[in-house]
């Protein structure tokens, strides 16, 4: 059995395979990191409360019964049943399936904005968390020896469009950090956040109550709010809006949503919106040795008829699950069955003790939001959950130290990058970053 992608979907869709085969398959998983990176605390990892191991969970250590092929896949063999890969260094390679599962995930979505491409950087990924940790530190330092007003004014300005899950999360853990470090350097402004969504409010796709909550936290912080507002256009020194204001900026934070991975498309497979199409028991039609589970595939919702469940991480984490049963099933291990879910509800992290969640549709918020909030992530995480814990309390006690890693470069978190952890090599522009 192979899964291709180690994502939520293809780490748990290979843990339960190991556990209803009991040694009795083999199983292999291709993915192009020996890890699985655990993407809701993310926004820790840019602002210094997490270190990135913390979130990056081995996929060897926690399933030692799977072989772990490092590669990208990027074709399929349906007629001699075989998936052909590239490893890091440029290899190609191919391993034989009895049963695939595709899991690839997804990746930024990049709209046709002119100069987004250019300009902006995900958040998708460690690499772009930590770049963002050092470009957040690195233009407040410039900003102290800066001469123009002006150019000291644009340097503390942060700019993230999107106003979902991930962009409400970085821009509420943001501003913190950015105060944070202007007070202990000594800055002489105060660092601007703006939050832009096309929407009418703030997670538009989650409770209202949630939204009320989030919105409430942004402002009281000093966070600008701009609702039924997006980008224009990006420059290397401002972006100007849809409504026609400029906003001088060397920060661009692009938190639009995702798309499922390109490779989909590759692969010969019937798309719908860019994912695969699958039936109620995540199986291809048409390809009874493949299945396609999480953003890749637009697996039919039961509570929608006539939609597929949304990209997050609790369907892939779901979908992974159902279709390790459904392949034991046809070894003779249970039965088949189609996907059903229901809704746990959602949490959302805003730093320091405010969190807004619905879990099983209880509203709350403020301390026992982050109770709820944090106790949920340490219960989806697979492993590392002491050692987050630890950074969790050293950070409540202990001062944050804000510097420069100088790991990773602008040109290597590009936004329209199909694998984020296999950055693209791009020359090294000249302009300041």
């Amino acid at each position: 059995m192979v899964i291709v992608g180690g994502g939520f979907a293809g780490f748990h869709a290979a843990h339960k395979l190991t556990r209803l085969a009991r040694g009795r398959a083999d199983i292999t998983l291709i993915n192009p990191t020996d890890y699985l990176l655990y993407v809701p605390l993310l926004p820790e990892v840019a602002v210094g409360v997490l270190e990135p191991p913390q979130i990056a969970v081995s996929l060897t250590s926690s399933l030692p019964r799977v072989r772990l092929v490092l590669g990208e896949a990027h074709s399929l063999d349906l007629e001699q049943n075989r998936v052909h890969f590239k490893n890091p260094e440029g290899r190609d390679g191919h391993v034989p399936y009895d049963r695939l599962v595709i899991a690839l995930g997804s990746v930024n979505k990049l709209l046709p904005i002119p100069g987004v491409a250019d300009h902006a950087h995900g958040f998708r990924g460690i690499p772009e968390a930590l770049f963002l940790h050092d470009h957040m530190v690195r233009q407040i330092e410039l900003a102290l020896t800066e001469p123009d007003p002006g150019e000291c004014a644009a340097r503390c300005t942060f700019v993230v469009v999107g106003a979902g899950y991930t962009g409400t999360e970085v821009a509420a853990h943001g501003v913190q950090f950015t105060d944070m470090v202007a007070k202990q350097k000594k800055a002489p402004i105060k660092p601007k956040w703006v939050l832009l969504d096309l929407a009418k409010r703030v997670l538009p796709e989650l409770d209202e109550r949630m939204s009320k909550d989030a919105d409430r936290v942004l402002r009281e912080r000093g966070v600008e709010v701009l609702m039924g507002t997006s980008v224009e256009e990006a420059m290397y020194d401002g972006v100007r809006l849809t409504d026609g204001r400029y906003i001088p900026t060397r920060t661009l934070v692009w938190c639009v949503g995702v798309r499922p991975d390109p490779v989909v498309e590759d692969l010969g497979l019937p798309t719908n919106h860019g994912r695969i199409v699958v039936d109620e028991y995540l199986n291809v039609p048409g390809h009874p040795r493949v299945y396609a589970i999480g953003d890749a595939a637009a697996v039919p919702d039961p509570e929608n008829p006539g939609r597929a469940t949304p990209m997050t991480a609790q369907h892939a984490v779901r979908h992974g699950k159902q279709v390790a049963k459904n392949i034991a099933a046809e070894y003779g291990t249970g039965r088949r069955k189609p996907y059903r879910h229901r809704d746990l509800g959602f949490v959302v992290d805003l730093g320091g003790l405010d969190a807004t969640a619905n879990p099983l549709g209880v509203h709350l918020s403020g301390l026992p939001g982050m109770a709820a909030t944090r106790g949920y992530h340490l219960l989806s995480l697979p492993r590392n959950r002491i050692r987050v814990v630890g950074d969790w309390l050293l950070h409540a006690f202990l001062p944050r130290h804000a510097v420069q890693l100088g790991l990773i470069r602008a040109p290597e978190v590009p936004l329209d990058n199909a694998a984020p952890e296999l950055p693209v090599r791009r020359p090294v522009p000249s302009r300041s970053q």
